[in-house]
């Protein structure tokens, strides 16, 4: 991690200095151990400032579209799944490319760090004051212990099912490409309710969601949300109430799921983000499998492509209407 800092820093200084950037969009410490938080350095100096560990978990997409509706020159610092949402940015015509200079960041995976919390039982109120990374291994101090943990069996859950590690869109490197994918099967996040008949389904997605406190955390992580006003604060019409009533809650996230269909890279900055620490990917995940299987597609992977919900083919898919009048 520290190569990858040190390089992403050189980069950073030298578009800044050439004057080819105004701004580089990338990561900083955050106020506490394993929170590391966006950073905009504006100067050769503030680039300093920029690193790379393993928990830069928010996607640098997000802040990039501020910076782009300011009319500035960009340069970002983008993994595999931030990569793909610069490339769907461009898609959506919210990013121009000739402003985006993309530093590209081949990824190992992020930590959890509720995982991590874990692990260290915070129950018995152990508190983390640092965090180190040693190789393969984290070593976790606090107030009265020190332990090694391995990092590997830390990783966020989106992480071990990541297809696309490397940048598919980069104008400079920051290290050697890695392995393409996390190695486990993207599939089995959305088997578990696929395999359940409609009503324990339901349930199921209910039961997940049931601590949900309306925060919009996961909407204001997510750089595919970037609608000025968002159905949810729209009032003319207002699409639902903002009550904690189960069919708010359930509203608010199927609605949000189905604006992401065919643009979800499964980035999980939204599961990072969520304070309840709610697993919204097992539905967001089912909507990515149904693109990818309906009509072979995979959102931000081609800056020409066209999203298979902005467009209409005859020979899409009817599956899903049933004959004869069947709900």
């Amino acid at each position: 991690m520290k190569a990858r800092t040190e390089k992403i820093r050189e980069i950073a200084k030298r578009l800044l200095q050439e004057g080819k950037v105004d701004v580089v969009i990338g990561y900083a410490r955050g106020t506490s151990p394993m929170r590391e938080q966006p950073f905009f350095a504006r100067t050769p100096e503030q680039a300093d400032q920029l690193i790379w560990s393993s928990f830069c978990v928010g996607n640098t997409a997000k802040p990039l579209i501020q910076a782009a509706r300011a009319g500035e020159r960009v340069g970002v610092v983008a993994q595999g799944c931030a990569s793909r949402n610069v490339v769907g940015l461009i898609v959506e015509k919210q990013v121009d490319r000739d402003k985006v200079v993309v530093i590209g960041v081949p990824c190992l995976g992020m930590v959890d760090f509720r995982k991590v919390e874990a692990q260290i039982a915070r129950s018995e109120g152990r508190r983390v004051e640092t965090v180190e990374e040693d190789g393969e291994e984290l070593v976790v101090r606090g107030r009265g212990f020190e332990k090694r943990l391995k990092r590997k069996e830390l990783l966020r859950d989106n992480c071990f099912t990541c297809q696309h590690r490397n940048p598919v869109l980069a104008d400079e490197l920051a290290a050697e490409p890695t392995a393409e994918t996390g190695g486990g099967d993207i599939d089995k996040v959305a088997a578990p309710w696929e395999k359940l008949p409609a009503a324990d389904r339901w349930a199921r997605f209910r039961k997940t969601f049931t601590d949900c406190i309306r925060c919009y955390a996961c909407r204001d992580a997510c750089p595919l949300c970037y609608c000025k006003t968002c159905f949810v604060d729209d009032a003319r019409p207002q699409w639902l109430g903002k009550t904690q009533d189960m069919t708010d809650i359930t509203s608010f996230h199927l609605m949000r799921a189905f604006h992401c269909a065919g643009r979800c890279t499964d980035c999980g900055a939204c599961e990072s983000a969520c304070p309840q620490g709610i697993t919204m990917r097992r539905l967001t995940s089912k909507i990515e499998k149904d693109i990818r299987e309906l009509y072979g597609y995979s959102a931000g992977m081609d800056v020409q492509a066209t999203p298979p919900m902005a467009s209409f083919r005859p020979d899409d898919s009817d599956d899903f209407i049933k004959q004869g009048g069947e709900a």
